[in-house]
């Protein structure tokens, strides 16, 4: 058995303005997106979908060639000549052939300056070249799936948690699937649809209802027999016509089965479409509210901003309230700055700048902006910015916020990176010389994830709405091309299950 494996992967917030170049796929500076052996050493043993077909190649005897693996932080659209570059990558590995199956990690909501379904358009792309060699697919919960994502493939499996712990298990799903397709063990069939439903981003954790309990019943499906069943809950910062929620059941040579199953899972979805909607706080009242809680940390959330839904991470509503409000104690992470970074690490580890920190970046497509923010300070640290996560979300992988630098205000630690990063894992702390667990205040620009590496660390959480590129409130997104009428955007949406 010889398998291809390739990983190419952003979710793109098409209302972001950070440009999005094949540099911002590299692991570290300087470097390109590693391909061959180079991306074998850098995602073996790592717990990501990528790791886990390595694994599965390795454990079936198969011989196996990783194209490519490239993975970014979300942004604005891929650069076609981004995408150009590691579509080819991924298209001359097929060109040369000699495969037995193609093993794809990709995300399902990455849109480039071309295409608005970036994966179903490099699927197309494989089977003009190869229209016959099994293909499995592992996708990221928030996947806006379009026809060709699924119908091209002939595994598909999705995560199934969010914060998204489950990337190596995914991966073993969508692998073990196709291996016993190849093997003659299973004969997939698969059942798909699209709900008109856009749900919000704040309530789409597993560890919440409702997706706790619809997540545990596509588990419970997997255990009964069906051979994959994912519930896609959409990223809606996306103007796409199908932004949103899918599902997408593969069973074994059963497509009744893979429909009722489909269908369940979609009137579950349906059935509790109140649930998916988001009410804000104000800012200030979210603040005032923090101040007066005594279980520390408090992790205040500045989820407009958040790095891993395309946010720039430098609109700074959220430290100009804590710095208002006169809150102590507190580490932010983090500001994206690369002009402070290299401001302060001119002035050198223990000298006392002034920094005009964040508000650099304009956001033509959000109806806010955001002022720089004065920091007066010390320079506590400085470091590369290279780290691994500990874990459990993408356990193993390689981190880069390139240069970084923390400020100590005396009240405030305020960390400046120059790439950007979601605070999902304990270590982007740490290497910073930050331990959240001595800090009253933590202030991240994250909105789910971090609960994967520091939510046991928490005393308590207050989501604050400041100002980004990933609003929460979907008012403030002008959207063109999405499909309507939408719940909740548009009233009197219907759906059933004998007209989806």
């Amino acid at each position: 058995m010889r398998l291809l494996i390739a990983m190419m992967m952003h979710e793109t917030n098409t209302f972001s303005p950070v440009p999005t170049d094949l540099q911002r796929f590299a692991l570290g500076p300087g470097e390109a997106p590693p391909r061959g052996d180079a991306a074998i050493a850098a995602f073996r043993g790592t717990g990501t979908a990528t790791g886990a077909f390595i694994d599965l190649a390795e454990q079936a005897g198969a011989e196996f060639e990783l194209a490519l693996g490239a993975h970014a932080a979300p942004s604005g659209l891929v650069f076609d000549e981004a995408y150009e570059a590691m579509s080819q990558a991924i298209l001359q590995a097929v060109a040369r052939g000699g495969f037995d199956g193609i093993l794809l990690d990709l995300h399902g909501a990455m849109v480039s300056e071309s295409h608005e379904d970036g994966e179903g358009e490099l699927l197309r792309r494989i089977r003009a070249i190869d229209p016959n060699t099994p293909i499995g697919v592992a996708y990221d919960m928030h996947a806006n799936v379009y026809a060709d994502m699924v119908e091209l493939a002939q595994t598909v499996a999705g995560y199934q948690t969010y914060p998204h712990v489950d990337m190596y298990g995914t991966g073993v799903r969508a692998g073990s699937a196709l291996i016993k397709l190849l093997q003659g063990q299973a004969k997939p069939t698969t059942a798909w649809g699209r709900l008109p439903m856009i749900p919000h981003i704040m309530r789409q954790s597993s560890l919440d209802e409702p997706n706790r309990s619809i997540q545990a019943r596509a588990r419970q499906m997997e255990a009964e027999g069906a051979l994959c069943a994912s519930v896609f809950t959409g990223f809606p910062h996306a103007d796409i016509e199908n932004a949103g929620m899918s599902v997408v059941v593969v069973t074994d040579n059963d497509p009744a089965l893979a429909q009722r199953l489909r269908d369940e899972l979609m009137q579950m979805a349906w059935d509790s479409r109140a649930q998916w909607v988001y009410e804000l706080e104000p800012l200030a009242a979210s603040v005032a509210r923090a101040k007066m809680l005594t279980e520390f940390p408090v992790m205040l959330l500045d989820h407009y901003d958040n790095a891993a839904s395309g946010g720039t991470m430098d609109t700074t509503a959220v430290l100009a309230e804590v710095l208002r409000q006169g809150l102590r104690n507190v580490a932010v992470f983090a500001i994206f700055d690369p002009q402070a970074v290299q401001e302060a690490m001119a002035a050198g580890i223990g000298a006392r700048v002034r920094l005009q920190v964040g508000g650099k970046m304009a956001m033509p497509l959000m109806p806010h902006r955001s002022e720089p923010v004065e920091l007066n300070g010390v320079v506590k640290l400085i470091s590369n910015g290279q780290y691994r996560n500990k874990g459990p979300m993408s356990q193993g992988a390689r981190q880069n916020m390139g240069q970084a630098v923390v400020i100590d205000t005396g009240d405030v630690e305020v960390a400046l990176i120059s790439r950007h990063v979601e605070p999902f894992d304990v270590n982007a702390l740490l290497c910073l010389g930050i331990d959240p667990t001595q800090k009253s205040f933590v202030v991240l620009k994250s909105r789910v994830h971090w609960r994967a590496g520091l939510g046991h660390l928490a005393g308590a959480t207050v989501e604050c709405a400041g100002a980004g590129a990933c609003t929460s409130d979907y008012s403030e997104l002008q959207f063109k091309k999405l499909r309507r009428p939408i719940y909740p955007l548009d009233a009197g949406v219907a759906w059933s299950r004998a007209g989806h």
